[in-house]
């Protein structure tokens, strides 16, 4: 599987994500986070891969985030519940993403993204 790179076009991280993987030659597949949302079985595989908790791929920072209060109320939601409200929106989910067969970065880590090769 080639890469994915899940990213919103006026993230300023997420542009330099995307020029990190232009400059080192890593090929990737080009996604707009808020035009293509992740589905909720997508959310669910990555999730399961990234070993990470399922709040960390949230947009804390997000307007819609804090716009409807989900500080609070993901920690009553179920696993189910968390992955269902993050397919809805993909501004609720935190980018860049990147995906492939071995690992799903969330977020960007300029070392992270440079180790792939």
């Amino acid at each position: 599987m080639e890469n994915l790179f899940l990213q919103y076009p006026k993230c300023s991280t997420c542009r330099k994500a995307k020029k990190c993987l232009e400059e080192n030659g890593i090929k990737f597949i080009d996604r707009d986070i808020t035009m293509d949302n992740p589905t909720k079985d997508e959310l669910k595989k990555w999730y399961e891969k990234s070993g990470l908790e399922l709040k960390k791929f949230f947009n804390t920072s997000g307007v819609l985030y804090r716009e409807m209060g989900l500080k609070d109320k993901i920690k009553e939601m179920t696993e189910d519940e968390m992955l269902e409200l993050l397919s809805t929106d993909g501004k609720l989910v935190k980018r860049p993403i990147l995906v492939n067969d071995n690992k799903v970065l969330v977020g960007f880590k300029e070392d992270d993204y440079k180790n792939l090769k």
